[in-house]
């Protein structure tokens, strides 16, 4: 698996384009603006981008959405949890100052124990709620999109629309950290991580 990573979006959101490269299939894990960039890769390297797969719906993770979604002809999916966020956007953005914006859609939800394909790699669904009620972490050929759930050394705010310590805690602590030490870790924001630095060193158990 190929991969890509664009900071993007007013509160420095990272966005993944995964691509498989015998078979040119491609997803975008979230959206945080519409970036050119991305396009542009896209159609130089001849990418057929099926999804876009969204970690969870707060407004700093999906204001590239509707138009990214057409300009790359991909299906968006999202946990049927947060579809509130997006139906509610203007009601979070304006919090921070961010001017009105077009309700996010989607096509599809995707649950827990899900596995989606693209060329020849699979990606498991991982409910891990806690940030939001519908936080998802997407795992793949050795590497966890963790969304807003998991950063390094650190964890997901808890005190927004949706948001509980205690689900958050057992995301990380009893699904997350179930999971094999040698897993990347590729959050919503910052740097990368491993799972056998963050089980020694994140704040979620201090």
């Amino acid at each position: 698996m190929k991969m890509n990573t664009y900071i993007a979006g007013p509160i420095d959101a990272n966005n993944y384009l995964l691509w498989d490269e015998k078979s040119k299939e491609a997803v975008l894990i979230d959206c945080s603006e519409y970036k050119q960039e991305i396009i542009d890769f896209v159609k130089k390297n001849n990418l057929n981008v099926k999804y876009i797969l969204l970690t969870h719906g707060h407004f700093d993770h999906v204001l590239g959405l509707n138009e990214m979604s057409v300009a790359l002809n991909a299906k968006v999916g999202i946990h049927e949890n947060d579809i509130v966020l997006l139906d509610n956007i203007n009601e979070f953005s304006k919090f921070v100052g961010f001017p009105h914006v077009e309700i996010p859609k989607y096509d599809f939800n995707v649950k827990d124990g899900d596995e989606l394909s693209f060329g020849d790699l699979n990606i498991k669904i991982i409910h891990t709620p806690g940030h939001t009620e519908g936080g998802i972490c997407y795992l793949t050929d050795g590497k966890l999109f963790s969304g807003d759930t998991l950063f390094k050394g650190s964890y997901g705010r808890t005190d927004l629309f949706g948001g509980n310590f205690l689900k958050i805690e057992h995301s990380i602590n009893d699904i997350i950290f179930e999971l094999d030490d040698n897993i990347e870790v590729y959050p919503g924001h910052g740097e990368s991580s491993n799972l056998k630095y963050e089980k020694l060193h994140n704040d979620i158990n201090r």
